[in-house]
């Protein structure tokens, strides 16, 4: 997994280590040097993910386009995987990284519905539902994928709610990972989950 689009994001989600604050600028060489280290690792499958980059006016779409696009030109073997941000909902800006065709799209809605708004902010549940139905809405064969992190206050139900909203915009895949409390400034961790509960999560 490759972040892209520097190490400051915009945004403050509780359960994050990366660094928030006003981002400096973009390197528009950086496709370029990630399709080449793709290319020196020998890589058959990579993801792409960044920060937030609200500063941006695409959110950094066109970047993650064209890594996408470059990776594929040197590596034509290596699948992509890109992991997004919700680009604060801008259309043009999903439809560039569609149109670049990775292999898998992401973007996690990382919680349910109630415990969404102490976790993301500056997020919106129905906003990330939203940005996986119009992949689909852009490209019916496009894989889509979300993740959710458990242990931060949601309730069983909540959970199986939270897959059923997933499915209703046709979500292919789904990770579930319990979260680990970066610092003792993040939000506290409720509860760990043990293996059986995630077979049965499964």
């Amino acid at each position: 997994t490759f972040m892209v689009l520097g190490d400051i994001c915009t945004r403050r989600c509780h359960y994050c280590a990366v660094t928030t604050g006003r981002p400096t600028g973009i390197d528009l060489q950086e496709p370029n040097r990630l399709a080449e280290t793709v290319r020196l690792m020998g890589l058959r499958y990579c993801v792409i993910t960044s920060v937030n980059r609200d500063d941006l006016p695409d959110g950094g779409a066109f970047i993650f386009a064209a890594c996408i696009r470059r990776i594929r030109a040197e590596v034509q073997e290596c699948k992509v995987e890109v992991l997004i941000p919700d680009f604060a909902g801008s259309r043009p800006a999903l439809q560039k990284v569609v149109q670049a065709r990775p292999d898998v799209l992401n973007h996690n809605i990382e919680s349910s519905r109630r415990v969404f708004p102490r976790v993301r902010p500056r997020g919106d549940y129905d906003l990330s539902l939203e940005l996986l139905a119009r992949v689909k809405g852009l490209d019916a064969a496009m894989v889509t994928k979300s993740g959710i992190i458990v242990g931060m206050g949601e309730t069983r139900d909540e959970l199986v709610e939270t897959m059923e909203d997933l499915r209703r915009v046709g979500c292919d895949l789904l990770t579930i990972g319990q979260y680990l409390r970066p610092s003792a400034r993040h939000l506290p961790i409720q509860r760990f989950y043990t293996p059986p509960e995630f077979a049965e999560l499964r």
